[in-house]
């Protein structure tokens, strides 16, 4: 590395995609705007409900109220910068607060990466074990598991910025994305970026597929387990105990992994298109994840079914009086 920790570049700016003509700003900041209130709104209604109904308050729950958390704090940290950036013209961002948000984005993405691989892990155990289901995943278990998902995501995403930060910047500042990520802040690196980007990448893989290789195994036993039911609304009713989760990781994981191995197998896209196709998958399951899991999960149907029914019983006293 040449340079030291000499470093000429003081501020970024988020170019956001490059192709964007100027008339269409307006518009992509107003959608943003609506995608952030969406999972806002969406998600903090889920919040609500956990918070105000004790049925609720079960492992599977907990374990998603922390990919709530994650989601609502992911897009909290990427989406109003770059809503500024098309609403009032202001794409600068600081070194430090730059590399603050990569890190923040990877660490984000680690939480949800592992909280989908518990998420599995909790349906095994229910449909595999469902004699010790209450025994190994009580709250509290899930409560201290959650914990040590949120804490030992930090130390690779640590890393990635501390191994990034000292790099020579003395040329380009403008970042070619809707964030800073790992991957656009180095290319902007005056020197090699082999060995810096590299570790980035396994590290990337491992945490990818390490979690979606605990969802298959998990799954595939699930499903072996559902086929010997005898009775087919048996299978039924025991896999759409699943389904809502199933539809969550398919959202995450595969359009990640299409983007990871149409990078490494040589397979180009418009900068553009592969920047949106990086934003649905990083801001389409924290949008309708809620609504998944609303209209997918027994449980917060009959809640949402009571409150439209205790609304429409108190909206009829009030016509009446």
């Amino acid at each position: 590395m040449s340079g030291g920790n000499v470093t000429s570049v003081k501020d970024f700016f988020i170019v956001g995609f490059p192709g964007l003509h100027p008339n269409y700003y307006a518009l992509v900041s107003a959608v943003m705007f609506l995608v952030y209130l969406c999972i806002l709104i969406g998600n903090g209604f889920f919040l609500l409900l956990f918070a105000t109904n004790k049925s609720l308050h079960k492992p599977m729950y907990c374990i998603y109220i922390s990919l709530v958390l994650s989601d609502v704090l992911f897009s909290t940290c990427t989406l109003p910068k770059i809503i500024a950036r098309y609403w009032l013209q202001d794409g600068t961002i600081s070194f430090a607060a730059c590399f603050f948000q990569m890190y923040l984005v990877h660490y984000f993405g680690v939480v949800s990466s592992y909280t989908l691989a518990v998420m599995a892990i909790d349906r095994y155990i229910a449909v595999c074990f469902p004699f010790h289901y209450h025994t190994l995943l009580s709250n509290r278990n899930i409560f201290i598991l959650s914990i040590l998902v949120w804490v030992f995501s930090h130390p690779c995403s640590i890393m990635m910025v501390v191994r990034a930060s000292p790099l020579p910047y003395c040329g380009a500042n403008t970042i070619v994305h809707c964030y800073c990520d790992h991957v656009s802040i180095t290319r902007l690196a005056c020197t090699d970026r082999t060995l810096y980007s590299l570790p980035a990448f396994i590290y990337a893989m491992v945490v990818l597929l390490g979690s979606l290789a605990i969802i298959v195994f998990s799954y595939t036993y699930i499903i072996l387990a559902v086929l010997k039911i005898p009775s087919a609304h048996g299978q039924l009713k025991t896999f759409s105990t699943c389904s809502s989760q199933l539809i969550i990781i398919a959202l995450y994981f595969l359009p990640r992994c299409f983007n990871y191995l149409a990078v490494n197998t040589g397979i180009t896209f418009n900068a553009d298109l592969q920047i949106a196709i990086i934003m649905l998958y990083s801001l389409l399951p924290p949008m309708i994840n809620p609504l998944i899991y609303s209209l997918k999960t027994q449980e917060v149907k009959k809640i949402l079914i009571k409150e439209l029914k205790k609304d429409q019983v108190s909206l009829t006293l009030c016509v009446r009086s």
